[in-house]
C-alpha cells in the first residue's frame, strides 16, 4: 500500500546536494509510491551521492550496496556462513547446532529486517551478470524473503527507500524497469554548475570561477575527447588551483593540471596537439557559441 499523506516524507535537497526541481520531483514520487528509484546520468554527475543526500535529507539511516561483477543477488539478502561453522564444528568455537549464528543479513536483509524506515542505495546495479536484476524483482515487489536454510521470512515493517544506480554499461531487462520510477541527471548547465561549485568552494573568486568553467565547458564542447570531463573531476580541479594559487589571469592562457580533468591518454595527446597547433583558449562565453551566453 501506498504512503498515506500525512506520512508521506518530502524531499527537498540539502545544503551539500544541489538537486534540480525534476530530480527532486522523481525522489518524491519514488517515496510516495514505494517503488525503486532507477538513476542514470554521466559518471561523476552525483548519482551515488545522491542517497546519501536523500537519507540525510529525509532524516533516514543509510544502508549501502555497491555492486561488482561477481555480485549476487542473494548476497544481499543474508549469507549463511559455511565455513564459520565447519570451524567451530572441528575446533569447538561454539553451537554449531544453531544454524541461525551463521546467518549474516546483507544490506537488502537489514533494511528489511530494520524497525524504522532506510535509505537503502544500490550503487551500479548494471556491474553484475544480466541476471541480477531479475533475481531482485520479487524481493523488491513484496519486500520479504525466506531464509532457506531457517525458515525464518524477514519481512520489511517499514518499506526501505531504494535508490539504484546505472552507469548504462549493460541494458536492464524490462520486467526490471517497470517496476522502478526512472530518472536521467542531465548534465548540470553553467548556471546550475555554479550553485554545485559554491557548495564545495564557498566565496571562490567570481573572475576565476568564470575562467574554470569557460575552459571546463570548452573541453567538453571538444569532439575528440574520449572520456569529457565531470563535475567530480572539476571540483578536483578547482581545488588544485586554489591549493597552487593559480589567478584568472594565468588561467586565461592556458590549462594547468590537466591530469584532473582529462584521464585518458588520448585526451591528453589530443590537447597538447592543440596547444602545439593554436594554443589559444577562450576566454570569454560569446566563443563557446550562443547556448553559453551568461
Amino acid at each position: 500500500m501506498a504512503a498515506q499523506q500525512d506520512d508521506f516524507h518530502r524531499f527537498t535537497g540539502t545544503a551539500g546536494y544541489i538537486a534540480s526541481a525534476p530530480l527532486v520531483d522523481a525522489v518524491n514520487c519514488s517515496v510516495a509510491l514505494e517503488r525503486p528509484l532507477l538513476i542514470k546520468g554521466e559518471p561523476g554527475t552525483g548519482k551515488t551521492l545522491l542517497a546519501r543526500h536523500v537519507a540525510e535529507g529525509l532524516g533516514m539511516p543509510m544502508l549501502s550496496w555497491h555492486i561488482k561483477s561477481t555480485s549476487k543477488a542473494a548476497d544481499g539478502l543474508y549469507v549463511y556462513d559455511t565455513v564459520q561453522r565447519l570451524n567451530d564444528s572441528r575446533f569447538g568455537g561454539g553451537d554449531v547446532s544453531d544454524i541461525r549464528r551463521y546467518i549474516k543479513l546483507g544490506p537488502l536483509g537489514e533494511a528489511f529486517a530494520a524497525t524504522t524506515r532506510h535509505v537503502l542505495l544500490i550503487d551500479e546495479v548494471d556491474k553484475a551478470d544480466l541476471e541480477f536484476p531479475n533475481d531482485l524483482l520479487r524481493e523488491l515487489d513484496e519486500m520479504r524473503f525466506t531464509v532457506i536454510e531457517t525458515g525464518d521470512e524477514i519481512a520489511a515493517k517499514e518499506r526501505p527507500v531504494v535508490i539504484i544506480t546505472s552507469n548504462n554499461e549493460k541494458e536492464l531487462p524490462d520486467a526490471f524497469l517497470r517496476r522502478c520510477i526512472f530518472h536521467y541527471i542531465e548534465f548540470p548547465d553553467a548556471q546550475l554548475m555554479k550553485k554545485i561549485v559554491a557548495v564545495h568552494h564557498p566565496n571562490l573568486d567570481a573572475a576565476l570561477l568564470d575562467q574554470v568553467l569557460i575552459k571546463f565547458y570548452w573541453l567538453r564542447e571538444q569532439s575528440e575527447l574520449r572520456k569529457k570531463p565531470s563535475t567530480s573531476e572539476l571540483i578536483d580541479w578547482i581545488s588544485a588551483l586554489l591549493r597552487a594559487g593559480i589567478t584568472h589571469e594565468q588561467l586565461a592562457a592556458h590549462i594547468p593540471f590537466i591530469g584532473a580533468l582529462l584521464k585518458k591518454e588520448q585526451d591528453a595527446e589530443a590537447l597538447i596537439r592543440f596547444d602545439q597547433k593554436s594554443g589559444r583558449y577562450p576566454t570569454d562565453w560569446k566563443e563557446l557559441g550562443p547556448r553559453y551566453n551568461q
